[in-house]
């Protein structure tokens, strides 16, 4: 048993001190180690089942600190007063122990006294998880074993508002100070740290916010000129009004953490190399490039955190296939992060704030387990008294780490976090750019019937500036969907403006239903009605997901390619129009495709293909090489591998795929014009139930009578012109739509008087079906809804609908 003389707990009259570690059965805490008198009051039992009620078990479920005396039920049986302290080691994910303290008195720990303990806690906690990192053999109660205690080390109490620091005897000890010679002032301590230390010291004494805890290692030099490593874990205690109040700090001794020579070499060239990166990608290059070699790492994953979301800014190897899908982001068409809640023990070494070491074969969750499955380290990067970002280090083979790798992965993690503030202050615009970009590309692919599209955007690495590559997956009626690519002139915020604009532009004239070649000449003469220079390229795919007809337009834009399914894979000959924005007047030819089930279409923008050392053919020539050696099968990892070998880009890449699979279920359409005669409602329900009856749908007629009469009679006396009548039966859908000549769309009342005769249509509608909406067409518009159908309400042979109905007389 060790004394508690010279520690820590002789501050507080801390009698007993007893750590418990998981034993081999993951319901019991065993007693590992015990410090000061353990005869008296209390009996220190040998184990703790976690599953029963006790201090420790109690504690270690509620995942913090419990504190009691002899007045609290849990302790009835002590002989006599006694005040008790049960204070978790680690936490969710992994409880690496508990630190019993006892105190014999029933007065109970202060605020204060808790708050040091608490930090001790800490410190005892970094121990066993360096210990278990190291592997180290099971300690025995009583065995000689290395201390889990930390047995030097004392406690600090700053006020902020004067300065004044009340230190104990330990902390003088360590710093190599006389009592006798300490002022009480916090600058007198400070001359004792190294001046490449300081720095990280005062935002501990000076701190602008109440942070609560912090920790961090740093050197001092004691008046013989030894070098002594130090660490300082502390809480700032706000005042009333929320503003930091007081700092109180354990200091302990970490002469684990002294580096070798190489060490200081390594983090003395990583230092160097980070003063001269400038953006963010340029400072995760520097650290995969310091790192990964002298670790012989498998992998190294650095993130920025921006609130709750992790976000990728560079994975080593930069292949898809070596990280879990998780970290798959780089290469997704989504822009590059994730939730810290979707990775709980990342999220709590964040919060923690310190270097955490896993073991081979640790209970960790996927995504962070198929980084490091011989090994695992997580570093957050601190910066101006908060966390900005992560660094992942992970081993495939067995990785056993020692203290002097904590030290260096310590020292690495403090001068990256700054290099990232650093390079955000140096780009800031380059930095709102990329932001207007992210707003302006679509996130997220819809689900498509027939097919699945997907998409991946790698913004350039060279240079600050971002271009204006652009896509787009546009769903339309009647099966169809439009695919867009394109590319705004420059790299700027003014290019990624026009991409922006470009991009909605095309997106509301492919809604409105016109033909391919007409969205693009609309597209067209508005850029070159804007008050730019710039022009744009582009190429749009209008796809008849039913029957495989592809309607191609070029303007100026890399031709696509397909991908057939016996694995050629070649261009498509597209005859093309000049680029956007530069005639007012241009023409922009059609090209008609057939396509077979199991095609793959790929368009891309010229940075995946051309480049200072890249000529454009061999571009082409590469990027067919890669679809033709491709499973179409998962079009997302046929993305990956396309843009896999972009590491340094002078150009932003964008690439958009779609598999065509051919509808499974074929729509089924019947069409019926409105004639505006006094019963027009009366014969549009009669088609309708003529129709569904030949389609074999009988239990949702009803509905479907009520919600016809309901819009044809909206649009014949609200609107004038031709009235269309449209029905679709898709699989379990059955979709009414009525296009009418006015532009204006329905709208909902949103009160209701009962002795009013009308407003009630579209609130039946809305009440009936599953889905109702209006959309743009051509010189007018379409109101739609969708009706469930029940499963196996489907004819057979079709009836009425095997041909669309042409417009026929109101009488028929």
């Amino acid at each position: 048993m060790h004394a508690l003389s010279g520690q820590i707990f002789a501050t507080f009259g801390v009698e007993l001190a007893a750590v418990y570690v998981p034993s081999d059965s993951i319901d019991e805490l065993r007693l590992a180690e015990v410090a000061g008198d353990a005869r008296g009051t209390y009996v220190v039992p040998p184990a703790y089942p976690l599953s029963g009620r006790s201090p420790v078990a109690d504690a270690c479920r509620a995942g913090r600190p419990l504190w009691l005396t002899s007045q609290d039920p849990a302790l009835d049986g002590t002989a006599g007063p006694v005040s008790l302290g049960a204070l978790p080691l680690g936490g969710d994910p992994l409880l690496l122990g508990c630190l019993l303290v006892l105190r014999k008195d029933g007065e109970g720990f202060d605020a204060d006294q808790r708050a040091f303990l608490e930090l001790y806690a800490d410190q005892a906690a970094a121990g066993l998880e360096a210990a278990a990192a190291r592997v180290a053999p099971p300690v025995e109660t009583g065995s000689p074993g290395p201390a889990l205690l930390p047995m030097r080390g004392g406690t600090f109490s700053l006020t902020l508002r004067t300065g004044r620091m009340e230190v104990d005897g330990q902390v003088l000890n360590l710093l190599g100070v006389p009592p006798a010679e300490f002022d009480g002032n916090v600058s007198t301590l400070l001359e004792c740290a190294v001046p490449d230390d300081v720095p990280a010291l005062m935002s501990v004494v000076e701190p602008d916010r109440a942070t609560g805890h912090q920790q961090l290692a740093f050197r001092v030099r004691r008046p013989g000129g030894e070098l002594r490593w130090l660490g300082l874990r502390c809480r700032v205690v706000p005042a009333a009004d929320g503003r930091p109040e007081r700092v109180l700090g354990v200091v302990g001794d970490a002469s684990y953490l002294r580096p070798t020579p190489d060490e200081v070499s390594l983090v003395q060239r990583l230092s160097a190399a980070l003063g001269g990166a400038t953006t963010i990608r340029d400072v995760s290059r520097v650290v995969v490039e310091s790192l990964r070699a002298p670790l012989a790492a498998t992998r190294v994953a650095v993130a920025e955190l921006e609130g709750d979301r992790i976000v990728v800014t560079l994975l080593d190897p930069p292949n898809p296939d070596a990280w879990p899908e998780v970290w798959r982001a780089e290469w997704r068409s989504e822009w590059p992060d994730a939730s810290c809640h979707t990775l709980p023990t990342l999220e709590s070494a964040l919060r923690e704030g310190h270097v955490t070491l896993w073991p081979p074969g640790a209970p960790l969750e996927p995504g962070l387990s198929g980084i490091g499955p011989g090994g695992l380290a997580v570093l957050p990067l601190p910066a101006d008294g908060r966390m900005v970002g992560v660094c992942l280090v992970g081993w495939d083979g067995e990785h056993r780490f020692g203290p002097e790798e904590r030290s260096l992965l310590t020292a690495t993690a403090g001068l990256v976090g700054q290099a990232l503030t650093r390079a955000h202050a140096l780009n800031a615009g380059h930095e709102l750019a990329t932001m207007l970009q992210r707003s302006l590309l679509p996130r997220k692919l819809p689900a498509l019937p027939g097919g699945e599209a997907v998409a991946r955007y790698l913004p350039a690495t060279v240079g600050l500036e971002v271009g204006g590559d652009w896509y787009d997956v546009i769903p339309l009626a009647d099966g169809h969907v439009a695919l867009v690519i394109g590319d705004v002139q420059g790299h700027s915020a003014g290019a990624a403006t026009i991409m922006g604009q470009m991009r909605t532009a095309i997106r509301a004239y492919a809604v409105e239903g016109h033909p391919p070649d007409v969205v693009v000449a609309h597209a067209n003469r508005l850029l070159v009605g804007m008050e730019t220079d710039l022009f744009a390229t582009c190429c749009y795919v209008d796809l008849d997901m039913e029957e495989g007809l592809a309607w191609f337009v070029r303007a100026g834009h890399l031709p696509p390619l397909l991908r057939l399914p016996d694995g050629a894979a070649e261009p498509v000959e597209v005859e093309g129009g000049p680029p956007l924005g530069v005639m007012a007047e241009a023409e922009f030819p059609l090209t008609e495709v057939g396509l077979v089930p199991g095609t793959l279409i790929a368009l891309l923008t010229d940075g995946l293909v051309e480049s200072a050392t890249l000529r454009l053919e061999d571009g082409m020539r590469a990027v067919c090489r890669v679809l033709r050696g491709a499973d179409p099968a998962d079009p997302g990892r046929v993305a990956d591998e396309l843009v896999a070998g972009t590491r340094r880009r002078d150009d932003d890449v964008a690439v958009l795929l779609l598999r065509y699979d051919g509808m499974r279920v074929r729509p089924i359409r019947a069409r019926w014009a409105v004639w505006r005669l006094p019963d027009a409602v009366m014969h549009a329900r009669r088609f309708t139930a003529r129709t569904l009856r030949g389609w074999g749908v009988t239990e949702e007629v009803d509905v479907a009578l009520l919600v016809v009469s309901e819009l044809v009679t909206n649009a014949i006396a609200h609107t004038q012109g031709e009235v269309r009548l449209d029905l679709t039966l898709a699989g379990d859908r059955l979709r009414v739509a009525v296009n009418d000549a006015s532009p204006r769309a329905p709208v909902k009342s949103a009160g209701m008087d009962w002795e009013a005769t009308g407003g009630r249509g579209l609130l039946l509608v809305e009440a009936m079906t599953t889905a109702w909406g209006s959309v743009p067409l051509s010189g007018g518009k379409q109101v739609w809804c969708e009706i469930a159908v029940s499963p196996g309400e489907r004819a057979g042979d079709g009836g009425d609908a095997d041909a669309p109905h042409a417009p026929v007389a109101a009488g028929e």
